[in-house]
């Protein structure tokens, strides 16, 4: 029998505990997957979020830290300035990175440290409930916005990409999505380039990746698929908006 396709080897056998038709296993096997084939596995280091991928330290087969809520950045700079030998990442959704951690990755792209982050943009806050995150979308329903996100009370939906590469120090931004096989395909591209930057000492690298939560947007999951299309997409345009490897 011939295999086709297995689990990366920078993954461990454990059966992940996201919802069905959640995004955050697709990023992990995609993260997986760049590990092995940079063959960096053995120098990777993990800061695992607060929120749905709390548990990412039992999927990763890498030395992960856990974190505060938000300071991922913050303990990835010094995890990166005293290993620097390391190849670090801040694994965090919208709440943690775009809320309580807003000055963290601010800060870590002014500094340019050269850590990458994974930025997983659901819009909602999922593992507490489904309460309006700073990437909820004008209108959209969430248990503290039931009548759907009013600019006039919450404010407006916050575009880290965009933010992030007015700062010299920023490298490397991208927003992607896994809603489709393409997508999925950019997605993975995106993330080695991140990775690679690291390695070759660019400076701060950061990925956003818009993922569907049929569970908190209380939809089926080909809903959510289009949810994220239709919905998100207009507000989050997907490309790359900083690019300096090169330099």
């Amino acid at each position: 029998m011939t295999i086709l396709a297995k689990k990366p080897a920078s993954l461990t056998d454990v059966p992940m505990h996201y919802c069905p038709g959640c995004g955050h296993g697709i990023v992990h096997r995609l993260m997986g997957e760049v590990f092995d084939e940079l063959n960096i596995a053995d120098r990777v280091i993990g800061v695992a979020p607060v929120g749905c991928a709390v548990f990412a330290d039992s999927y990763f087969a890498c030395d992960m830290v856990q974190g505060a809520h938000g300071r991922g950045p913050a303990i990835a700079t010094g995890v990166k300035r005293s290993k620097p030998q390391a190849i670090v990442f801040s694994y965090q959704g919208d709440g943690d990175l775009a809320s309580i951690g807003m000055a963290e990755i601010v800060h870590a792209a002014v500094r340019s440290e050269n850590i990458t982050v994974i930025f997983i943009n659901n819009a909602i806050y999922g593992m507490t409930g489904g309460q309006m995150a700073p990437t909820t979308l004008v209108g959209q329903v969430a248990t503290t916005a039931p009548k759907g996100r009013d600019p006039k009370l919450q404010g407006w939906p916050i575009n880290m990409c965009e933010m992030l590469a007015q700062i010299t120090g920023s490298k490397y931004l991208a927003r992607v999505a896994v809603d489709c096989p393409q997508n999925v395909v950019k997605a993975k591209q995106a993330i080695k380039k991140a990775f690679e930057n690291q390695v070759n000492g660019v400076g701060f690298s950061m990925v956003e990746v818009l993922s569907q939560c049929p569970t908190n947007w209380h939809a089926s999951v080909p809903q959510s698929l289009e949810f994220v299309r239709t919905q998100m997409m207009p507000q989050y345009p997907l490309g790359v908006f900083k690019d300096e490897g090169a330099k």
